[in-house]
């Protein structure tokens, strides 16, 4: 008999053993995915953040270009208009002759861009502005998004039992989603 219970208490030990290592087992992988969890969240942020960046370095940058180009064009383009005006409402031939004058001159001046820039650039220049304010927002939106995943599952990972317990022993507690302010309602404006 006495052989019988030693047999059986050393099952009992053999099974607490178990249970108390499978525990700390499932603790420690939990806490590590946890860790990884939360620095992939950071890592994330730090993704969003990077685009925050790009998107300061680079808009006004291509809108200041764009804003020289135009103006250039700009200039050239009301002389001709304006010299198109003043011949349309000549009622002498002096007048004709004087804004068929400045309507050559401007030609003159339109030609010579269009020697120095065999495209005229303005409208390209626009288009290109577009695509590069476009695909910043993209990229802002898509790193924003990422980061919201990352965050609901962390999220969830500290919510979900059993790895609750281990998050709770460990300090680990709810991020926060990004979320756009009230006035990211309203589209920006661009001005040139």
């Amino acid at each position: 008999m006495y052989f019988l219970i030693t047999k059986i208490m050393k099952k009992i030990i053999i099974g607490i053993i178990a249970v108390v290592v499978l525990a700390a087992l499932y603790g420690w992988m939990t806490y590590n995915r946890l860790v990884t969890t939360r620095e992939n969240v950071d890592n994330q942020w730090a993704q969003v953040e990077t685009q925050y960046q790009r998107r300061l370095d680079l808009i006004p940058n291509l809108v200041e270009s764009v804003k020289g180009i135009m103006k250039q064009e700009q200039t050239v383009f009301n002389a001709i208009a304006e010299a198109r005006t003043r011949y349309s409402g000549a009622s002498t031939v002096d007048e004709k002759a004087v804004a068929a004058t400045q309507v050559e001159s401007a030609f003159g001046r339109l030609l010579v861009i269009m020697e120095n820039y065999p495209q005229l650039k303005s409208a390209e220049n626009v288009q290109t502005l577009m695509v590069q304010l476009e695909g910043t927002e993209n990229r802002v939106s898509v790193e924003r998004k990422r980061f919201n995943d990352m965050v609901r599952d962390f999220n969830l990972m500290i919510k979900r039992f059993p790895s609750n317990v281990v998050a709770g022993l460990f300090g680990f507690s709810e991020r926060s989603y990004f979320e756009a302010a009230p006035e990211a309602q309203n589209a920006p404006k661009v001005q040139l």
